[in-house]
């Protein structure tokens, strides 16, 4: 009966104890909830500025909001303060255990409870993670994620959470298993968020980010993958997968597709064991672990970066592998994050000891409008891999202006290049040869006109704010157009061969004009309406950052380069033929003869270089080397001012116009002196005398 008696009382202190702790819980969620009725403290709360007069350089210090420890830094720029510190966290080790502290103790609905089993003593203080993950939660670490994923991603909290991975990484990685991966990817998870992207900028200690990395890397290190599922984590912003591999494995490839920035489409990556790599292994099994990151590209800092300006931004995702160390390379594909066409791209590994971005052991293999592929060497030090973007230099502003110049320039001289033709149209086409060639200028004339103009606009447009169709409608101009020039080039080659090799039978001028015509806007237009045909309901026709012909899905830019190229190798034999027929030389010819006629083969490449557009063959050695800042200028320089060229080389150069043009000045300057002669004649003069 004394012993019920005291288990009794016992239940009813344990019962009063209880509800004690529940009463204080209750209050202070009550209390949290009128101070920030959405739940979760928001940033918002903590106060952005400083009060009191703003000297530049000058800092200051405001502490953090309540239940914040820390303070938040501000620095005076420009006359306003500007946060450029933050260390407020309400996370620690003590509170990442506080609400387990009651774990241990007994149910009231327990039927009996011996009295040698109720424990009134004080909870042991627990001094670090470890030593409370290997009381509370030693198989799973799952005893801290609900803490710390209810924790608001301050920079303070960021900064912990950060060494609290670090130090499991250190301290607990002895055995992973995949349970403990999940646990620990659902903490890094939380301030890998984009929502607190931001946040990050404010940590005083800017090695956070790729401590955070390697701590992630050295724990998947440790990681024993036990069954053969690939997918191990599926988070929002870390994902880990992972196999089994050995000498005897096919060729394996780890794929993963993450959303970035908020993006309407997943961006994808791919990291590929080649065969002659795992050939490498020994029999027994050993394992490949991938690590894929869409957010930390952005977070990454650079250690020892001397000029921001040139800072290189993340252009995919951050891919990270735990290899065996016989193996050493390594295949990756990255899908950009920014497709625009001056988003060049480099493949680069990160250096965990340097703390930055190293390009010395990628090599990059492909670089396209939206994906570059990448050969890497892995190593215990080089574990990730992403690709930069280029820095905005220089080179994009020469190109640009080279090609805003020439192509006013361009526009100006084909206008004048018509005027001029319209001129002495009456005086220069004589036979049916000259007649057809100055009909060949005039379309080409009239084609690169329409077609740069038709660029300019397409240039100019904005398709995220205006419709597809009118996208469409302006490729499809462009397309035609410049097709058009490049056929009625060909159709002028057809003539000069036509005039060198038939002397004596002649065509008709119609037969003539409707085969030029047929050529020169006929087969522009089949091809151009084939090509919207078979790529519109694809919707691949047009590129999604330009409007132009698309590459990447359909290849519908094949239907322009093809029959470009194609005619430019034929227009170069044309120019060849010129030559080999000027070149006659006679017997017994003198060196001043012999130089004469190397001077008119050259007077003669040179004019029909740009008339045949042979400057359109640059374009090959950009395709060949697209790093090449000097053939991507000879490239703009030549094709941007060809209507500069076609003015200068098909009209002013031609003797025949200049002589037709002199006559026409003379004709329009001769009956005005023929009025002004008369009116200074002595019969005017006496006329007017008798009035």
């Amino acid at each position: 009966m004394k012993s019920q008696a005291t288990m009794i009382c016992c239940l009813m202190l344990f019962l009063a104890t209880e509800c004690s702790h529940y009463r204080f819980k209750i209050h202070t969620k009550d209390e949290d909830k009128l101070q920030h009725p959405e739940g979760k403290p928001k940033t918002g709360r903590i106060q952005e500025k400083c009060h009191g007069p703003c000297i530049t350089s000058s800092n200051c210090s405001q502490p953090c909001a309540r239940h914040f420890h820390g303070e938040i830094g501000f620095t005076c720029n420009q006359n306003k303060w500007q946060k450029t510190t933050e260390t407020c966290t309400s996370l620690s080790v003590e509170i990442l255990f506080k609400d387990l502290n009651s774990a241990s103790r007994l149910s009231i609905a327990a039927p009996s409870i011996p009295l040698h089993i109720l424990d009134f003593r004080a909870p042991e203080p627990v001094e670090s993670v470890a030593q409370g993950i290997r009381k509370k939660c030693p198989l799973d670490y799952a005893c801290i994620t609900d803490a710390v994923k209810s924790a608001e991603a301050t920079a303070g909290n960021i900064a912990f959470i950060v060494e609290l991975l670090k130090n499991i990484s250190t301290d607990l990685s002895d055995n992973v298993t995949q349970e403990k991966m999940k646990s620990y990817s659902e903490v890094a998870n939380h301030i890998l968020d984009t929502a607190t992207i931001s946040n990050w900028a404010f940590i005083p200690d800017k090695n956070a980010s790729s401590d955070l990395l390697q701590s992630v890397n050295l724990f998947a290190r440790q990681l024993h993958i036990s069954n053969e599922s690939e997918n191990i984590v599926d988070e929002l912003f870390i994902q880990t997968k992972g196999f089994h591999i050995n000498h005897n494995t096919s060729e394996k490839s780890f794929r993963f597709s993450r959303n970035v920035n908020n993006a309407t489409e997943d961006i994808l990556g791919m990291l590929e064991i080649p065969k002659h790599e795992l050939w490498k292994l020994p029999p027994n099994a050993s394992q490949a672990v991938s690590i894929a990151f869409p957010t930390l590209g952005a977070i990454l800092k650079e250690a020892d970066l001397q000029n921001e300006s040139l800072l290189r931004p993340v252009n995919g995702l951050v891919l990270s592998v735990i290899l065996p160390e016989r193996l050493q390379q390594i295949l990756l594909t990255f899908e950009k994050i920014n497709k625009s066409r001056n988003a060049r791209a480099q493949c680069v590994g990160w250096h965990s000891s340097k703390r930055r971005w190293d390009g010395n052991v990628c090599k990059t293999t492909l670089d396209i409008t939206n994906k570059v592929k990448c050969q890497c060497n892995y190593n215990n030090v080089v574990m990730s891999f992403s690709i930069l973007m280029s820095p905005k230099s220089i080179d994009d502003r020469i190109l640009k202006y080279i090609t805003c110049i020439g192509l006013s320039v361009s526009i100006l001289s084909l206008i004048l290049c018509l005027l001029i033709e319209a001129m002495v149209w009456s005086r220069v086409v004589v036979t049916e040869i000259s007649y057809m060639r100055h009909v060949c200028i005039v379309n080409i004339a009239v084609s690169l006109l329409t077609a740069n103009v038709w660029f300019i606009v397409a240039s100019n447009f904005n398709r995220k704010a205006q419709d597809h169709k009118w996208c469409v409608a302006m490729t499809f101009f462009s397309h035609f157009f410049y097709l058009s020039l490049f056929f009625w080039m060909l159709f002028k080659a057809l003539l000069i061969i036509y005039g060198i090799l038939v002397v004596f039978r002649r065509m008709m001028k119609s037969c003539m004009m409707a085969i030029g015509f047929a050529i020169g806007y006929g087969c522009p237009l089949i091809i151009a309406v084939i090509t919207v045909a078979i790529t519109v309901p694809e919707k691949g026709y047009v590129r999604r950052d330009a409007c132009w012909l698309n590459w990447d899905n359909t290849k519908a830019l094949l239907a322009f380069a093809i029959p470009a190229l194609v005619i430019v190798a034929v227009n170069l034999l044309v120019v060849l033929v010129v030559a080999v027929n000027t070149q006659r030389p006679s017997i017994g010819s003198s060196k001043s003869q012999d130089v004469a006629i190397i001077m008119r083969i050259s007077k003669n490449v040179a004019i029909l270089t740009p008339l045949l557009g042979l400057t359109w063959g640059f374009g090959i050695a950009t395709l060949v080397d697209s790093t090449s800042l000097i053939s991507h200028i000879i490239f703009a320089l030549l094709n941007a001012f060809q209507g500069f060229f076609i003015l200068l080389f098909g009209t002013i150069m031609d003797h025949k116009i200049r002589d037709a043009l002199r006559m026409k000045m003379s004709s329009l300057k001769g009956p005005s002196r023929a009025a002004e002669n008369a009116s200074l004649s002595p019969t005017n003069g006496s006329k007017l005398m008798n009035r």
